[in-house]
């Protein structure tokens, strides 16, 4: 497949940073905005790229972005969603807290809280909380997944179950417009479908980039959370949804 000289910029700065902007591009590039819209819909008719509002976005299917390309995606929203969750939870609570570059960020903003229990299958956080003696941690068994230190599998279903706690910190992948939550690995998803049924009260954190993308794998339904954190949700379908199930609906844009 032959790609001139702009469009396989394009592609990398899609493939170092997970998306690429518009203007940005346009600015990057010296050309008019319209010019960078048909090389993005060039570029997404050729499968290469994913199209949004504004962007795109890299890989395109169901392809999963590499860990720290994803980590970089919309940094600054994702930390005011771990904000914005931080002060839900109240000090001596316990808490499952699940894979995702959204759920890391709301450990990072957990730490000047005390007495947590903190129940994870995610090494980046207890690495990150280990080492604060008013919390403690405690950690999946199971198979380690490489690319993100996501503890998947039977083992980490069974650990799970053997907890009750007041809160669980949820991510996804993707969001469909009719409110499934989707991932991309079979045994991650088992693993979230656990911390959902065994938490009294479960915030699903996501950036309003999961509305774009796609995922093949369920773990359940938007009705099923208590408390949905993003930081804008512009989709009628969602807010339709979270107001019938009663689903609290946060945007951290708007505080």
């Amino acid at each position: 497949m032959f790609l001139s000289p702009r469009h396989a910029e394009i592609i990398q700065m899609a493939k170092d940073h997970g998306r690429v902007l518009v203007d940005n591009l346009a600015t990057h590039f010296n050309v008019t905005p319209q010019t960078i819209r048909k090389d993005l819909n060039d570029l997404c008719d050729q499968r290469l790229l994913t199209r949004i509002h504004g962007g795109a976005l890299f890989p395109s299917g169901i392809e999963n972005m590499e860990y720290e390309a994803r980590r970089k995606i919309a940094a600054d929203e994702k930390e005011a969603i771990g904000r914005a969750a931080a002060r839900l939870i109240p000090d001596n609570a316990s808490l499952f807290i699940n894979i995702g570059t959204t759920t890391e960020a709301v450990s990072k903003a957990l730490l000047d809280h005390n007495g947590l229990m903190v129940i994870t299958n995610n090494i980046n956080v207890a690495n990150r909380m280990r080492i604060y003696p008013t919390i403690e941690v405690v950690i999946a068994g199971g198979v380690v997944r490489g690319s993100d230190g996501g503890i998947v599998g039977e083992a980490a279903v069974d650990f799970i179950r053997q907890f009750k706690v007041d809160y669980a910190v949820i991510g996804a992948s993707a969001i469909d417009h009719d409110g499934a939550l989707l991932d991309f690995d079979f045994r991650e998803v088992k693993v979230a479908q656990a911390i959902i049924a065994n938490a009294r009260h479960v915030i699903l954190v996501s950036d309003r980039t999961k509305f774009e993308r796609t995922a093949p794998v369920r773990i359940g339904h938007l009705s099923q959370v208590n408390t949905f954190i993003t930081d804008r949700c512009e989709i009628p379908s969602i807010r339709r949804i979270c107001e019938e199930t009663e689903v609290r609906l946060i945007e951290t844009a708007f505080e």
